[in-house]
């Protein structure tokens, strides 16, 4: 999982990111009469007679996570000729005056109540508490499986296609079967869609819901996972203890609740907005449809989908390989704790 908080609004489309940035850097070379020069030192380059400052280099790179200081002075370069080529751009469509298009100020429009919309939610997800190391102990001691009992498993994985009828039939055959061949061989035998796949997963990158059962498995056994387009069946080939205390998993976990934290705070703000709102449907959405109040949010549409025994998701290999025992990363164990 990408640590980052997601927030529960729609993503901005690039058009209307590139729009809205049009829109403020038009404004700004209308402000820019009578304005007092900037210094040479913040100038990067001039585009006809339109400056590109160095603080506009500098926001863009802020937005590239993981850059290492040698990566800066190129990454920067490559920034810059990026805002070169879209000044010429810009400056061919004012030429035209196509901020004044009924469509593009639509856009424009659109992206400026996402930008605030994003940046107030932002605000509010940054007041979301720290996990306390009285709540991190307790998460790391209600998940053995995950953290000092954890393993890492090898798996064989048979995703197989079938039909409600043909899945009671193969539950009931995996249950009796004596080894992976046998499984194969009736898969054959009833001619069923499988794709065979072998990984290697440590216990963080296996959904919540799952990670007790895999626990229970010795080498050999099976575990029947229904989907919605049939199953898939893991086979558990051999695995490894890899424990981990809990100094080495506190940052992870803490990470975690973080994230938790901030994505209740964000639901409950978009919740609360919305209860305060004096809603009215208007027009041809005067007649709501019976099931339109229980639909999901722009809020709640962003958050993991519950599951059920009848549905499980089959098991997430992870982003690479575990093969050890040190601290796992944040990342990985979410997207294995969200059942992703």
């Amino acid at each position: 999982m990408n640590t980052s908080l997601h927030l529960p609004l729609r993503a901005m489309s690039r058009l209307a990111y590139g729009l809205a940035v049009a829109a403020m850097l038009l404004a700004a070379g209308c402000s820019k009469e009578g304005a007092e020069t900037k210094s040479p030192t913040q100038v990067a380059a001039t585009v006809n007679k339109e400056e590109i400052s160095v603080h506009q280099i500098n926001f863009l790179l802020q937005r590239q996570q993981g850059l290492k200081p040698e990566q800066m002075e190129p990454a920067g370069r490559q920034v810059l000729e990026r805002l070169i080529d879209q000044e010429a751009v810009l400056q061919k469509a004012a030429e035209q005056k196509l901020e004044r298009e009924p469509r593009v100020l639509q856009e424009i429009e659109t992206a400026r109540r996402d930008i605030l919309a994003r940046a107030y939610l932002n605000k509010v997800s940054e007041a979301a508490p720290r996990p306390s190391a009285e709540e991190v102990r307790a998460y790391y001691d209600s998940k053995p499986a995950l953290f000092a009992q954890r393993r890492i498993y090898s798996l064989q994985e048979l995703a197989v296609q079938a039909d409600p009828a043909q899945l009671e039939e193969l539950k009931a055959t995996i249950t009796q079967a004596k080894s992976v061949q046998e499984v194969s061989q009736y898969l054959q035998a009833k001619r069923l869609p499988v794709q065979v796949s072998q990984n290697t997963t440590a216990a963080e990158a296996l959904p919540l819901q799952l990670l007790d059962r895999f626990a229970g498995l010795k080498d050999g056994q099976t575990l029947f996972t229904q989907t919605p387009n049939g199953a898939v069946i893991a086979t558990l080939l051999q695995s490894r203890e890899a424990p981990l205390t809990e100094e080495q998993a506190r940052p992870a976990i803490e990470q975690y609740l973080l994230n938790e934290s901030k994505r209740k705070a964000v639901e409950q703000e978009v919740k609360s907005a919305r209860a305060a709102a004096k809603v009215q449907y208007m027009g041809q959405f005067a007649a709501k449809p019976a099931d339109a109040a229980s639909a999901p949010t722009a809020a709640a549409s962003q958050a993991p989908a519950p599951t059920t025994a009848q549905a499980e998701p089959a098991p997430t290999a992870p982003v690479a390989p575990a093969t050890g025992a040190s601290a796992i990363d944040a990342d990985a164990m979410a997207k294995g704790l969200r059942g992703l």
